[in-house]
């Protein structure tokens, strides 16, 4: 990715250090021959494996990852060992251990290469501050006979490594939100390559990505993930979050979930969850549907505590209101959205847009499994 007119004299910035140093120029590992690495990465590598552990940093937000050479493909998770780590876990420096829960395919070295998904424990086998997966896993147990099914649309924002967005006048504005949601052009879709490249790796690596979009404002995307059964939507959602950093990083530029990430008239980044159990997929769901609506309703100041990091402190620049509640039918100003198909046929799902883009799927499946399935699954036993 040199960013460079092929047919100009002109020295790429990769190959030319020494003036760099001279003139406090950075060189970003995106500007590097990437031919040069390809050279590297297709070097026979015996019987051996690369495994790449992936997990949740200690603020909840961020994801860490180091790899270790396996003397043979894994075949299961159950192949691949425990490891530690320590220092970005938590703010002092007690090891921790990485528990293997997910496995998928590694889009960037390869096959047999893998990407491993872990929880992170304390050295006393309990949960880390920043592991929800483990007390998720256990509500999903519980409402299994429900079969809950999950869809997450997560929204994100491409900015250059200034901060700016991506594609943006480097002085003013572009034009105003209207023609940028699903649009096609140079002057209106920006970083299109970039959400290519991730939904290519996602499909690779066995991730259930369902789709992708160009949003609302300019140099903003979203892909889908779903549908996904019980734990497998947080596993697949941040693993599909490691791929967008992952992706980005190779270009040059950093995808965002702030919630808020410009001020002013532009959209907001949030991650809309599809939720269906069993009962809402068969004949006269809707009842089953509204049912759960209701307990939402009574339960909003809680999901909006959960639905952002900072408990509600960034969905508040976010959205119009965090202490209105409301939904209705084929309605996306709602905090509930029952889509029109749904309403028609009087069974499917419902749509919950009230999570922030920088939402914990775990947290967000969690409190939508307590509030809307505990007292379902209950009934059918």
């Amino acid at each position: 990715m040199i960013d460079v007119d092929p047919f100009s004299s002109v020295t790429p910035v990769s190959v030319q250090p020494e003036k760099n140093r001279r003139e406090g120029k950075a060189i970003i590992s995106s500007r590097l021959n990437k031919f040069l690495q390809k050279r590297y990465l297709s070097l026979p590598q015996g019987d051996f494996c690369q495994a790449t552990y992936v997990w949740i940093a200690y603020c909840g937000v961020d994801l860490c990852s180091k790899t270790r050479t396996m003397d043979f493909e894994p075949k299961t998770i159950a192949d691949i060992p425990e490891w530690d780590i320590s220092g970005q876990i938590e703010p002092f420096t007690t090891e921790m251990l990485l528990i293997p829960v997910c496995m998928f395919r590694d889009p960037f070295l390869l096959d047999p290469n893998k990407l491993v998904l872990c929880e992170v424990l304390k050295h006393t086998r309990e949960p880390a501050e920043s592991n929800h997966r483990n007390s998720c896993n256990k509500i999903m147990e519980k409402v299994k006979e429900l079969h809950p099914w999950f869809g997450m649309e997560q929204e994100y924002t491409l900015l250059g490594v200034d901060g700016h967005p991506f594609g943006w006048p480097r002085l003013g504005f572009p034009k105003p939100q209207g023609p940028y949601n699903c649009s096609v052009g140079a002057d209106r879709a920006f970083g299109r390559d970039i959400a290519e490249c991730h939904y290519k790796a996602c499909l690779y690596a066995g991730i259930k990505i369902s789709g992708t979009n160009a949003e609302a404002m300019p140099s903003q995307w979203e892909f889908q993930v779903g549908p996904c059964e019980g734990i497998e939507m947080g596993d697949h959602l941040w693993m599909a979050r490691f791929l967008l950093h992952r992706v980005c990083e190779d270009f040059g530029v950093v995808a965002t979930l702030d919630p808020k990430p410009m001020t002013g008239d532009w959209n907001g980044a949030g991650c809309h969850i599809n939720v269906s159990t069993v009962q809402m997929r068969a004949e006269r769901g809707i009842e089953h549907i509204e049912k759960a609506i209701e307990k939402l309703r009574k339960r909003h100041a809680e999901h909006i505590r959960v639905y952002d990091p900072n408990a509600g402190e960034d969905n508040k620049r976010r959205l119009p209101s965090i202490h209105d509640f409301s939904a209705g039918v084929a309605n996306r100003r709602v905090s509930i959205r029952i889509p029109y198909r749904v309403a028609q046929n009087k069974c499917g799902y419902f749509e919950d847009r009230r999570p922030a883009a920088n939402c914990d799927p775990y947290v967000v499946t969690f409190a939508m499994a307590c509030t809307c399935m505990l007292e379902e699954e209950e009934e059918s036993e």
